[in-house]
């Protein structure tokens, strides 16, 4: 049972990094089950086909995208279409990420585990890139999206390595926290609604 908790709350880790930096939590993934298989840790042992994240060059494509994303994500105009962009990686990122370290230890269904991965990447990114940046935006002028986006990277990085450090605690952060975005999420929606429908006078 534990094993089984700690397998589904550091992939509840491990997506929603996703949603912030699609590349980072699969890059830590990669490199960490390399280094688990190498060295004998019990850390993270991938299992078919995501394996395939452990070969050198799918770590090096991993780096060179983790670069692009994190100097595209730095430049004002460029960030935005970036974020566009990232609307359909982020998302598949999550999936792929929940998916690959949720079948280490579980036998969930890989469809299951690919849909939950990309609710809570696709939660975060839009609670990001629909609210979070544009709201920086208007305050700033634009000149706290690096700062924003510096913060995000850092964040990213740390909670990937923590969900597979501490994953009870940090999914279990993870998962709460994604439910209250979906509910802060829902409640903007609904008042936009409301704020769009006139009231009728006759």
């Amino acid at each position: 049972m534990t094993e089984l908790l700690t397998g589904i709350f550091s992939a509840f880790g491990l997506s929603a990094s996703a949603g912030l930096n699609a590349y980072v939590p699969l890059l830590v993934i990669a490199i960490v089950s390399r280094l688990s298989g190498v060295f004998g840790w019990n850390v993270l042992n991938l299992q078919t086909p995501y394996n395939t994240l452990e070969n050198g060059w799918i770590i090096s494509l991993l780096i060179f995208l983790s670069l692009i994303e994190f100097f595209a994500d730095k430049v004002p105009a460029v960030n935005h279409a970036n974020d566009v962009i990232q609307t359909f990686i982020r998302p598949v990122a999550g999936a792929v990420a929940f998916a690959a370290s949720a079948q280490v230890v579980t036998d969930i269904h890989p469809v299951i585990s690919l849909a939950a991965g990309l609710l809570i990447a696709g939660t975060v990114h839009v609670a990001k890139a629909g609210a979070l940046r544009p709201a920086v935006t208007a305050t700033t002028g634009g000149a706290g999206n690096v700062f924003v986006s510096i913060a995000e990277d850092i964040l990213a990085t740390f909670l990937s390595i923590l969900a597979l450090l501490i994953p009870i605690f940090i999914g279990a952060l993870t998962a709460l926290f994604v439910a209250w975005l979906i509910w802060w999420l829902w409640r903007r929606e609904m008042r936009k609604q409301e704020q769009t429908i006139t009231p009728d006078h006759t």
